[in-house]
């Protein structure tokens, strides 16, 4: 405790002691007095500051985690939890500069970020869409797309699964059916296809994670997970591919740029 220092609790104050020193320790992240990954105090060390029982040290800890902001290690102690890495750029990620250099998209963001990516659980699969998929690609009612599921990892470590939805009409027979879809990814593939592409449209909503999902990214309690739903449209205004992408809220930021006019 010598190097950090936190203040007394107030006796005068309403809140219970266990928010108080929440409070406190909250205020020391804030301030980046304990950095990313650096460890917070013992809770024999807390207990001896704040003079307060082991229960009372541990509530206190329990709402830092349940906040997203520490992660404990069993026989090492509490840590705070590492920011976002990566700056989710969206009007630079689908750059077709990206394609030509044979980037996707997440392989070049986390090369800016100086962070190491991989992809790994890759599923190809075909099937019917469900009524939703099929109304945002104008699919009727025979019309199949080709699955494909994947997970993101930085630095080994999972962040983002991933789930594109292709009308089978374009995508079969092509590399795009291979657990490999080649240089700049599938958006490259697309537009060798003769789908050369447009614009892009997505819809974003934070929120808790799934228990499927807290278990494919491994997910802390108390982190959510952004849910992302991105609609890809070639020149002709034809919509190509619909991703469904659930990332973790701790591992991106997300950064816009927008038009003022």
């Amino acid at each position: 405790m010598s190097e950090l220092r936190l203040p007394e609790l107030d006796p005068t104050s309403d809140r219970p002691v266990f928010k108080q020193i929440a409070d406190h320790l909250r205020a020391a992240i804030d301030r980046k007095d304990l950095s990313p990954g650096e460890r917070l105090p013992s809770e024999s060390q807390l207990i001896s500051h704040y003079d307060v029982a082991r229960m009372t040290v541990r509530h206190a800890l329990q709402i830092l985690q349940s906040e997203g902001l520490t992660v404990a290690e069993h026989g090492k102690g509490v840590f705070v939890r590492s920011r976002p890495p990566v700056r989710r750029l969206a009007s630079d990620r689908f750059a077709r500069h990206h394609r030509e250099e044979g980037k996707a998209a997440f392989i070049a963001e986390a090369e800016g970020a100086g962070v190491k990516p991989s992809v790994d659980s890759i599923e190809i699969t075909e099937s019917e869409p469900s009524p939703d998929v099929a109304a945002k690609l104008n699919l009727s009612g025979e019309d199949r797309v080709v699955v494909r599921a994947r997970r993101y990892l930085l630095n080994g470590h999972p962040v983002e699964t991933a789930t594109s939805y292709i009308p089978a009409s374009i995508a079969k027979e092509s590399q795009i059916m291979e657990p490999n879809s080649g240089p700049g990814g599938i958006y490259a593939r697309l537009e060798e296809l003769g789908h050369r592409l447009d614009h892009f449209t997505e819809e974003i909503r934070a929120r808790m994670p799934l228990r499927d999902e807290s278990r494919a990214l491994k997910l802390a309690p108390g982190v959510p997970v952004f849910h992302l739903v991105r609609t890809a449209y070639d020149q002709a205004g034809r919509p190509v591919e619909v991703c469904d992408t659930i990332m973790s809220s701790d591992a991106y930021v997300l950064s816009y740029e927008l038009p003022a006019r």
